[in-house]
């Protein structure tokens, strides 16, 4: 089975968690990982799972201003934030906006399974929000079936995954892995 891990990630606690994911879903699946602006039809219409992820921003999925608000916050001097080297392509909000469906032609699996996965700052999701759940909700829309609840990985004041949560990560890659490679997809058309 093949899984297809992509992430938009602005100052790389996003995309270790995707590596983390990815590294968990390894004992089941063969793996690729891509930053969003590589996420090509081709690649998802190959994928037997589909696992997206992103930084939560405003209580949500990032948007063009709170990606130029976070790349203005990494360019002051005092910061001590740095971009990921793949924080200048496109966000998660556009590319699900043009995602292809689920289901239909063309596809190599008919009902193509997916999980969302978010970083937020550690506290109550009423008040932090979770992009995951977005993710989740616009995958869904597109005809795509979510085989585990969305799952915030947290990051604290410094702007640093919390301790756990890399390992957490990669547990719940494995975990993926298991659900999906239990459900009997139908064989491709």
């Amino acid at each position: 089975m093949r899984a297809l891990v992509v992430y938009e990630s602005m100052y790389g606690n996003t995309h270790v968690v995707a590596s983390n994911i990815a590294d968990g879903l390894r004992a089941t699946h063969e793996v690729t990982l891509v930053p969003v602006a590589e996420a090509t039809e081709d690649l998802v219409a190959e994928a037997d799972l589909l696992v997206v992820g992103g930084p939560t921003h405003m209580h949500g999925l990032s948007s063009p201003a709170s990606r130029r608000m976070a790349a203005q916050a990494a360019a002051k001097p005092a910061s001590g934030l740095s971009l990921d080297p793949d924080a200048c392509g496109p966000g998660l909000r556009d590319w699900l906006k043009g995602l292809g469906p689920g289901i239909g032609p063309g596809m190599r699996t008919a009902h193509a399974l997916v999980a969302a996965f978010d970083t937020r700052i550690n506290g109550v999701p009423a008040f932090t929000g979770a992009a995951s759940r977005g993710i989740g909700k616009l995958l869904k829309r597109h005809g795509y079936r979510l085989i585990a609840a969305p799952e915030s990985f947290l990051i604290g004041q410094q702007n640093t995954l919390l301790d756990g949560e890399a390992s957490r990560a990669r547990r719940w890659g494995a975990a993926l892995g298991v659900i999906a490679s239990s459900i009997n997809l139908p064989a491709p058309a």
